[in-house]
């Protein structure tokens, strides 16, 4: 990640981070604290118009995959083939929204050609959804091919999970 961005870790399902002496809470306020601190490189996309747009997919992501995949719904089911059938259908569902928003704005990143805060939900999203869900992404080309693209990018693979290790 560009120097200055700190990693988060999750605590009680949720991501938070210490960050110029003070804990910050859930991913967004995280994003857009470190964008509005240290705004080089820009999470935002240059137009009033395509910020709307990722703001678009980040609500979908924050709001309507995200929860739906979280793995302490898992104690409000009675079994886990009834909690596999609850995340499948509902994070099926966002990745079809995602994928008609993204065939309207992707170019190399989720709005066009430049990083953006977009990127940055996504890629946990789609990694929780096929490794620890198990879906497929076949059904969602673009989101198949934007993740792909993404997962080669310097910032997401330094961060990648298979690459952190956290300390206690």
């Amino acid at each position: 990640m560009p120097s200055g961005y700190t990693r988060t870790y999750k605590c009680n399902n949720s991501s938070y981070s210490n960050l110029d002496g003070a804990t910050l809470v859930e991913s967004m306020a995280i994003i857009q604290y470190l964008e509005e601190t240290r705004p080089k490189p820009s999470l935002l996309p240059d137009t009033p118009l395509l910020r709307a747009h990722m703001r678009e997919i980040c609500e979908t992501i924050v709001s309507g995959v995200q929860p739906l995949q979280n793995i302490g719904l898992l104690s409000h089911f009675h079994t886990e083939d009834q909690y596999k059938k609850f995340t499948k259908y509902w994070t099926e569902r966002g990745l079809q929204t995602l994928e008609e928003l993204l065939q309207k704005s992707a170019g190399k990143f989720c709005i066009k050609d430049k990083l953006s805060m977009a990127d940055l939900c996504l890629v946990p999203q789609l990694y929780n959804a096929v490794t620890r869900h198990e879906l497929s992404l076949d059904k969602f080309p673009t989101v198949s091919t934007l993740y792909e693209t993404l997962l080669k990018e310097k910032t997401f693979s330094e961060t990648h999970p298979k690459n952190i290790k956290l300390k206690g």
